[in-house]
């Protein structure tokens, strides 16, 4: 039920913020900005499908890695992908120090699963397992291609509002009206996409936890990894931190309806409640 639930509010959120996008572009240029607006949006949706992977990747300079490189790492990815009923995805290792670990790609045959050296070095096994557990939930759940989605369609909601505006579109429409579209369309898209991110979490963590066969490994690394990157910090593009198992600078004093993740305690909670 609580599976059935989540969907349910994910589709619903992602319907909003592609109807946000028609309706500001349709509010400041009427029904002449439809179409730009509905083909901005494709466009930057088309984009991320096939290249945020390499995107995220070439960000944390991370490199592709075989069993013989870590035999520990590739048999945990490779037994619980086996238990998830999951193709095999490729395992990534980024240089950096901060602990964090990120699933990317378009779908289950086009995955990877990457983790930064920090956080190899710092967890014990079951908490790696419980780590690679999560991420390979979100790829069972496809939740890389939803949350792409989300912040691509909150990007492009940006883009044909400043668009429109500033390209006399906005004319047609009642001047107040237009400057708090302007103002307020981008929060409310931030918003939405940031509780899409928020719902997908909790349910990697349910599902991780389930694969794993325990939620304390995961518990016990979601608490050190929030611990260490308040002293290493992990900096990537805004756009970029939803995709990590804990939010990078979670340390700072971003409003809770901001924050891509739900608070680590409450997700810990929920796990070894």
């Amino acid at each position: 039920m609580y599976k059935i639930w989540n969907n349910f509010k994910t589709t619903l959120l992602l319907s909003l913020l592609m109807g946000l996008c028609l309706a500001v572009g349709y509010l400041l240029g009427g029904q002449a900005a439809l179409v730009p607006a509905l083909m901005i949006g494709a466009g930057m949706n088309f984009f991320a499908f096939f290249f945020s992977d390499k995107i995220a990747l070439a960000t944390m300079r991370a490199r592709e890695i075989s069993r013989s490189q870590d035999p520990v790492l590739w048999n945990v990815v490779g037994n619980l992908a086996e238990r998830a009923e999951l193709p095999m995805p490729r395992v990534y290792v980024s240089p950096a120090q901060a602990p964090n670990a990120f699933a990317t790609g378009r779908g289950p045959r086009h995955s990877a699963v990457c983790v930064t050296q920090g956080l190899r070095q710092m967890l014990s096994h079951e908490e790696l397992e419980g780590v690679i557990a999560h991420e390979l939930a979100h790829i069972k759940n496809r939740d890389i291609l939803i949350s792409t989605i989300a912040a691509v369609v909150a990007g492009a909601v940006t883009w044909v509002t400043y668009l429109v505006f500033w390209g006399g579109g906005s004319r047609r429409s009642n001047p107040l009206v237009a400057l708090l579209l302007l103002i307020l369309a981008p929060v409310a898209a931030t918003m939405i996409q940031m509780a899409v991110s928020r719902s997908r979490e909790f349910e990697a963590d349910r599902l991780g936890a389930r694969l794993a066969g325990t939620g304390r490994g995961l518990a016990r690394a979601l608490q050190k990894v929030e611990t260490a990157g308040r002293q290493i910090p992990l900096r990537v593009p805004d756009a970029q931190s939803n995709m990590f198992i804990v939010a990078p600078l979670t340390g700072s004093e971003m409003a809770k309806l901001f924050r891509t993740h739900p608070p680590t305690e409450e997700r810990i909670a929920r796990l070894i409640g």
